[in-house]
């Protein structure tokens, strides 16, 4: 029988007998893998390794090659209004050679320049900048910027009402977005725990069962964060792949752990004994966790495909944490289970008991979705008509979905002062906010050819319209590396400014330092990093799409051998990304509802958001569909005809995807209340698709497809009965001749009906 069965029923047999073995290798591994990752460290994504391939990235390279720390550059704007004094006045002036000396004596600051050497003076005489760079390494610079922030706030004072004076710059900007959203969104993240295990508790009216699951997908976390440091010497790692594992970690760990507990609890209420409940959850609800993870791993990798280092990174740690609580919930799950026994029902809540009728109940059956289920299976078309019409109206806005990088009043949005100096310093000097910057690099960047083609850059950049000026240009003689920063025209609109941009590009530099040969002169900045970002992440979308479609096809068609159930289960997942992608336009974009989530005026939809919704969406339905359909063809083949079968799988699991779901939408909904308008996307984007995935789909359209399907829902065709059987079928013990447990008592006791 052994040679029949499937993994995961081999796993769970192993693991029941070896309780003790199973759960200690558990937690060897776990401390083995986070001291692994410790004694490696986590090496985060340098600047050159972000856009590879791109003019971006190599102007990165060519300064970390040569050895070049760039500091972190400051700016204090000193500015009059309409009717007050002007540059030239003595009061303007006796303002700017205070700023100059308060930041000098601060001794965090070099080579403070004055606006009256550098020509930073507006057209208008009005306004001028002072600019300064930190000391020591520009990644902590945040952390030593308060002593300047606190000069220039001095001298502020001094001229208050005659004079607007503002720090703006690398290290002001980081810690003040650090101070207003760094604490907000780690609170999001150690918030989403204890609502996890709330919605369980509730769930399972019971401690341990409900800690069971938060365990897991924490001890999987914890393991991933370890492996995620030894991976990083290969695929270097940020932030945001450390955030999006962790809600990727706490999603699939308790999912699969709430499947796999969930069924051991029904086949127990039935009458079970331990081992053979146990035995029955490793052979159906194991096998699913087992499709779900390696469909879900697919759809990560799919990340992988992006050439964008930090997408890399977030779809390595992704597929890494469902990998870890794959495994964990198919091996060290089943020995604590038997080491529980009927302990897992400890610590019950009797109010929650008496008002739960959910996932211990004896049959497992939901009295919402079977009632919801009846009306459905009543009329199978009409569900499918409606459920798929009304899906198809709220996906079709996604039609004219308008992707772009946000600005900064769009992201934070009026509530930060710094956005405000932003706009006045663009304003004042269009681009000097966000200057083009070119590297040259050259043999000798001293040779009279060299010095003449920087030169005609310069003047250049001014006369083709590409900017308005200064353009500075900084040499090092030693590393024959040459930095110019061009203001462009256009300045914080990016449409405009990467027109001006392409003329630089296109016409400025083949004409002036492309003439001279041993040159290399890419053009970064942070314009160029948003074009070269998009052009890269346009160029993915299509391979990533194509990549993960297929091979989810693949999968399913080799786990259920169903060549229909591959292709409903791939129809189905892109309508319920479809209709996502829908909501996220019409809040976001057409501002419909957008005040309920203080989104509004935004007008788009964050770049990279379509393709990294596509693939986590994509990977986290599926959890569904396999525990779904799976329970379906379980029914089947134990004798129910198909109708039957579909009805029997869909109520008997409603129950735990409804859970499941929940839990989801509600740590996602949290991201979603965060300011930053790509957080609040992302979290209300992933939070509509899991909703719209576990009701509409998996509760209405999927059985009534099922049903108007019938017998052809198993079809394979003779030319695919090549394919391997993955499927594994376990012959379920026959139920015992004693009535269903329908729950059990605060004491422990079976209350039967």
């Amino acid at each position: 029988m052994d040679g029949k069965r499937g993994i995961a029923a081999r796993a769970g047999s192993w693991s029941v007998r070896h309780r003790l073995a199973a759960v200690g290798i558990w937690v060897l591994f776990v401390v083995l893998a986070m001291a692994a990752g410790a004694a490696s460290g986590t090496r985060e994504l340098s600047g050159s390794e972000q856009l590879p391939g791109t003019e971006t990235g190599d102007t990165m390279r060519i300064v970390e090659d040569a050895g070049l720390e760039e500091p972190a550059g400051e700016s204090v704007l000193v500015q009059s209004g309409p009717d007050g004094p002007k540059a030239t006045s003595a009061e303007f002036r006796r303002a700017v050679e205070q700023v100059v000396a308060a930041v000098r004596e601060t001794g965090e600051t070099t080579a403070p320049t004055s606006p009256y050497e550098t020509g930073t003076v507006s057209a208008d005489g009005r306004s001028a900048l002072v600019h300064f760079d930190m000391r020591g390494d520009p990644e902590t610079a945040g952390d030593r910027v308060q002593p300047v922030l606190d000069a220039v706030r001095d001298v502020r004072e001094d001229h208050e009402g005659t004079l607007r004076i503002e720090e703006i710059g690398d290290a002001s900007m980081n810690k003040t977005f650090d101070d207003a959203f760094g604490a907000d969104f780690r609170q999001a993240e150690f918030s989403a725990v204890p609502v996890a295990f709330g919605i369980l508790l509730i769930a399972f009216g019971a401690l341990v069962a409900a800690l069971l699951p938060v365990l897991l997908a924490l001890t999987a976390i914890m393991a991933t964060m370890g492996l995620m440091g030894v991976a990083s010497r290969f695929q270097p790692m940020t932030e945001t792949a450390n955030s999006v594992m962790l809600l990727v970690g706490l999603a699939v760990g308790v999912d699969y752990c709430l499947f796999y507990l969930r069924r051991e609890r029904e086949e127990r209420a039935r009458g079970r004994d331990a081992r053979t409940a146990l035995d029955i959850a490793a052979a159906t609800s194991g096998r699913a966790v087992l499709i779900s993870g390696v469909t879900v791993i697919v759809a990560m990798s799919g990340m992988l495909f992006t050439g964008l280092a930090e997408f890399e990174g977030m779809g390595l740690a992704s597929l890494m944490v469902v990998a870890v609580a794959m495994v964990g919930s198919v091996t060290v799950l089943p020995a604590l289970l038997s080491l529980l026994g009927e302990r897992v029902e400890k610590g019950r809540v009797p109010f929650l008991a008496r008002l739960k009728r959910g996932p211990a109940g004896g049959s497992g059956e939901s009295r919402v979705w079977r009632a919801v289920l009846d009306r459905v299976l009543r009329r199978p078309r009409t569900a499918v008509v409606l459920a798929a019409g009304v899906l198809a109206a709220v996906a079709v806005p996604a039609v004219g979905m308008n992707t772009a990088n946000l600005t900064l009043d769009q992201e934070f949005g009026d509530s930060l002062p710094i956005v405000g100096t932003y706009e006045r310093v663009d304003a004042a000097f269009p681009g000097g906010s966000d200057p083009a910057r070119v590297v040259v690099r050259a043999d000798d960047i001293d040779a009279p050819p060299v010095r003449a083609a920087l030169a005609d850059f310069r003047a250049r950049a001014v006369s083709e319209g590409a900017s308005r000026g200064p353009v500075e240009v900084v040499t090092h003689e030693r590393e024959n590396v040459a930095t110019i920063e061009v203001p462009l025209v256009g300045g914080s609109d990016q449409a405009k400014a990467e027109r001006s941009l392409a003329v630089l590009r296109d016409e400025v530099r083949p004409a002036t330092l492309g003439r001279v040969d041993g040159v290399e002169a890419p053009i970064g900045g942070s314009v160029a990093a948003s074009k070269d970002f998009n052009d890269r992440l346009v160029g993915a979308v299509a391979p990533v799409f194509a990549f993960v479609v297929l091979f989810a096809f693949a999968l399913m068609l080799l786990s259920f051998r169903s060549l229909t159930i591959a292709v409903t289960s791939i129809v189905l997942n892109l309508l319920s990304v479809g209709a996502a992608y829908g909501i996220l336009t019409v809040v976001f974009q057409h501002g419909w509802g957008a005040g309920l989530v203080g989104a509004e005026g935004i007008g788009a939809i964050i770049s990279w958001l379509p393709l990294f919704l596509f693939v986590i969406l994509f990977g986290l339905s599926m959890d569904y569909h396999v525990f779904v359909v799976s329970r379906v063809r379980e029914a089947r083949t134990a004798g129910r005809d198909t109708a039957d079968a579909v009805r029997h799988g869909v109520i008997t699991t409603a129950g735990v995807v409804t859970s499941a779901a929940v839990i989801m939408v509600a740590v996602f909904a949290i991201f979603g209340t965060l300011s930053m308008q790509s957080m609040k996307q992302m979290g209300v984007g992933l939070a509509a698709a899991v909703l719209i995935d576990a009701t509409v789909i998996r509760g209405v359209l999927l059985p009534a497809v099922m049903v108007l399907l019938g017998e052809r829902n198993w079809y394979l065709p003779r030319w695919l009965g090549w394919l391997p059987d993955l499927t594994h079928d376990e012959a379920v013990p026959a139920a015992r001749d004693t009535p269903p447990v329908a729950d059990r008592g605060a004491d422990g006791a079976a209350v039967r009906v």
